[in-house]
């Protein structure tokens, strides 16, 4: 039984930690590449005193959380898009006890192009655990939706990891 239980433990460890597959999300007009099998949240959220909801895809690969958020909003209102950038943009920072530090950015569109959006990086403690977190972002708004992209983990991923999980956010 031994031998049979050093076969599988070299087994789990030879499996790789990133299982990257391609996510075509319709509904809420984008694609993205996740190291895992996604799984679908949503919660409701107030923006502007505003109910809105907000869909979440998320994969974990090695003690990173990978997300990607929608929020549909009643319009393409530019003043309600900021406010929602701002909202996603706290909420975030003040999960680990900082404060946004946004840097603009250029998110591609699946039919070639880009759009303006922002990017930080935020580390600090967060507030349920006190654990060391880091969280790196990026956010955008096109149309009626507001996008937020986010790596959160205990320590920042392999570059390639997060490039790989950035750079393959299309917007359709």
């Amino acid at each position: 039984m031994n031998r049979i239980s050093s076969v599988l433990c070299a087994l789990i460890a030879c499996l790789p930690a990133y299982d990257w597959r391609t996510i075509m999300n319709n509904d809420d007009g984008y694609e993205v590449t996740l190291p895992a099998k996604p799984r679908a949240a949503e919660r409701k959220i107030k923006i502007a005193g505003q109910p809105m909801t907000m869909r979440m895809q998320t994969a974990e690969a090695n003690d990173a959380v990978f997300a990607v958020g929608t929020v549909v909003l009643p319009s393409a209102d530019q003043a309600l898009q900021r406010a929602a950038l701002d909202y996603l943009q706290q909420g975030l920072a003040h999960n680990v006890n900082a404060q946004p530090d946004a840097r603009v950015t250029q998110i591609e569109l699946a039919a070639d192009g880009r759009v303006p959006g922002s990017e930080m990086i935020v580390e600090g403690r967060s507030c349920e655990k006190r654990e060391s977190r880091t969280t790196h972002a990026r956010f955008v708004a096109k149309g009626a939706h507001v996008y937020q992209l986010a790596i959160v983990s205990d320590k920042s991923p392999p570059a390639e990891q997060a490039d790989q999980f950035f750079t393959s956010f299309k917007l359709f």
